[in-house]
């Protein structure tokens, strides 16, 4: 394997097995085991665990913006913006269980507390486009005036809720239902 290639099957060996088992569930060995690499050669691309987890995370959220901003600025309404996010992330769960899997157990463990931090109150460098939504949202008197994380308790807990249920087998969502869904997330914060 070339670097790139070895770099790029630990990153999914880890995915995998932590969507799979949890951050205790996926020790090093076994990340290395499951990628086709000696345990040291990990430790060539990531200082530790820690370092490995946050970069999965933040290669997440690099692939997951491109596609739930696709199309979005053209859109010209706010409700159709809020709809237009809401659904291509409610998708983007459905399409890649693994991804939805994986970003639950990181935003609920200690190691996402920074990220949540950084997102909810607005601390991140660069543009966030839900935080930018919401701001706007309130400032032209469509949302309610609540705090931002109720904002996105309001808005993004239910769609995981959903998403996590749909992989779990419980419910089937197709278009129509995810169309009902993100219309009840919408109803939850306009004014």
């Amino acid at each position: 394997m070339t670097k790139p290639e070895k770099r790029d099957e630990i990153v999914r060996a880890a995915l995998e097995l932590i969507a799979e088992h949890g951050f205790h569930g996926a020790p090093m060995a076994l990340i290395a085991e499951r990628a086709g690499v000696g345990a040291g050669t990990i430790y060539r691309y990531f200082e530790n665990k820690d370092v490995l987890i946050n970069e999965l995370y933040r290669g997440l959220e690099e692939r997951i913006y491109p596609v739930i901003t696709e199309g979005y600025v053209e859109l010209k309404a706010f409700r159709g913006r809020f709809l237009h996010l809401g659904t291509a992330l409610l998708r983007y769960f459905i399409k890649n269980p693994l991804d939805f899997r994986y970003l639950e157990q990181f935003h609920n463990s200690p190691y996402g507390v920074a990220f949540r931090r950084e997102k909810l109150l607005g601390e991140r460098e660069g543009c966030d486009v839900y935080h930018e939504l919401f701001k706007e949202g309130v400032a032209q008197q469509v949302l309610k005036d609540v705090p931002l994380p109720i904002f996105f308790a309001l808005s993004f807990g239910p769609l995981l809720a959903v998403a996590r249920d749909h992989i779990l087998g419980f419910i089937e969502l197709d278009d129509a239902l995810i169309a009902r869904t993100i219309e009840a997330c919408w109803d939850a914060v306009k004014r």
